[in-house]
Order: structure tokens, then sequence, then C-alpha cells
């Protein structure tokens, strides 16, 4: 009986497979990078807002209150807690977070949410949980007309936590930094899935008619932390807390 010895692989079908391992390889690298520019800072932040909830008291040195300031910031802080997700954050592919989400450490309608900077307040008639603050100067940008959006003020069924001084309606009334505005909820529009008690603040552009943008592009929107008195390139680059470091 015959013996049937195999031909050496030819040259062209060895290089075909390293081209293919090597392009795997180089997928396997930009995906997993992808990813962690997806998913950002947002799971370390998620541990952190657990272990807050947790036990708010044991972590008072990552919390900010309202109507404090940050140094010379221009803006007060909005409300109380951790300021857990920050402005561009991603929960999923092709979504950016448009501003701010702040924990506070108490139960629903409980934590004071208050005016970040001089303006006038609008709460249009159908709005539930929200207002929003027409600031004619930005402070940091001179000469431009910027918006302050406040939300989730209202319970899961949307009965409202907003002051009873803004009713549905309200139209460029003149509020000071420091103004309560209303109390955190966990509305969400959908009675069945509440979000979790927090605020949702963010920073809106003008659309250079004197009216505010759709706040649900982050293109329409700014980071609010340097209004804050936030250094962002720390916070969105590194491990630290969002709190003032003056």
């Amino acid at each position: 009986m015959g013996i049937s010895l195999s031909s050496p692989k030819p040259r062209s079908t060895i290089r075909r497979r390293l081209v293919i391992i090597g392009g795997l390889f180089v997928g396997l690298l930009v995906g997993g990078y992808l990813l962690y520019l997806w998913l950002g800072g947002s799971p370390r932040r998620m541990t952190r807002i657990y272990r807050y909830l947790r036990d708010p008291q044991a972590h008072i040195d990552w919390t900010i209150a309202a109507g404090d300031r940050c140094g010379d910031a221009p803006f007060v802080m909005p409300t109380d807690g951790i300021i857990g997700f920050l402005w561009g954050d991603s929960f999923r592919f092709g979504h950016a977070h448009q501003g701010l989400d702040i924990f506070g450490p108490r139960e629903l309608n409980q934590v004071p949410v208050v005016a970040a900077h001089d303006g006038y307040l609008t709460r249009l008639s159908d709005w539930r949980s929200a207002v929003i603050i027409r600031h004619p100067d930005d402070p940091l940008h001179p000469g431009r007309q910027i918006w302050t959006y406040y939300s989730h003020m209202a319970d899961p069924e949307g009965n409202s936590f907003v002051a009873s001084e803004f009713p549905a309606g309200t139209t460029e009334a003149f509020v000071t930094a420091g103004t309560l505005l209303g109390y955190q909820g966990n509305y969400s529009g959908d009675p069945a899935s509440p979000t979790g008690i927090h605020l949702h603040f963010s920073i809106v552009l003008d659309d250079g008619f004197g009216n505010f943008r759709n706040e649900l592009e982050i293109r329409n929107t700014l980071d609010p932390l340097p209004y804050l008195g936030v250094d962002p390139d720390t916070i969105h680059e590194g491990e630290q807390l969002a709190v003032c470091t003056r």
C-alpha cells in the first residue's frame, strides 16, 4: 500500500491566512477602542452612583449642593447630589448624553432644584416635569444667548414637582440664581418605566431667533461643567468626580 505525502502549502495561501488573521486582530483592536469610546466612563460612574445611593452620608465628598458656587463660576449648582452622568456620555450607539444627570440623596419630591443663573423662565403648557430658563448673555461667551433646561421634576404618572409659582404655560418669568424651581423626580413619560430619581440639567443653544433649539440633540447643547466651575478635561478624561476642587 502506497503512502501519500501532502505537498507544502503554496506561499500565497499562507500569505492570505496571515492577512486574514492580521485583519481580525486589527478589527478586534478597533472594535475594542470604539466600545471604549462608546461606554466612556459610564460603567465606572454607574458603580459610584449605586454606592452613593446606598449610603449618601458615607460619600459627602462626592456631592454638590443646590445654590453653592464653585469659586468664581458663573452658575451655582442646580441641585443636591452626585453628578453621575456627564455631557457626551453614551448609553447606546449613536447617542450622546446632552447634559448632566445629578442623583439626589433623598426620595421623590424632596431634593430641591434651583435656578443656576439669573434669567427668564418658561414652562410650556404640556411640560409636566420641566422648565427652561433664557439667559440673554452667556457669561462665558458674551453676546450669545443660551438656555438652561431642568427636567424629571415629576413622579412616574406625571404628577408635577415643579414649584407652584411656575404653572404650565408660564412664559418669561424672571428668576434669580438660587430660586427654587421644584424637586427631583423620576418622570420618563412612561409610568411603567420611570427613571432613577435625579435632575437632568443641560445648557441649550439659541437658534438665533430667540428660541431654544431641540435639547435632544447634543449638537444643540453645551457642556455644563465649565459653567459650574468644574474642569471638564480632568473629569472627562480621568477618574475624578465632578465636584468643586477650588
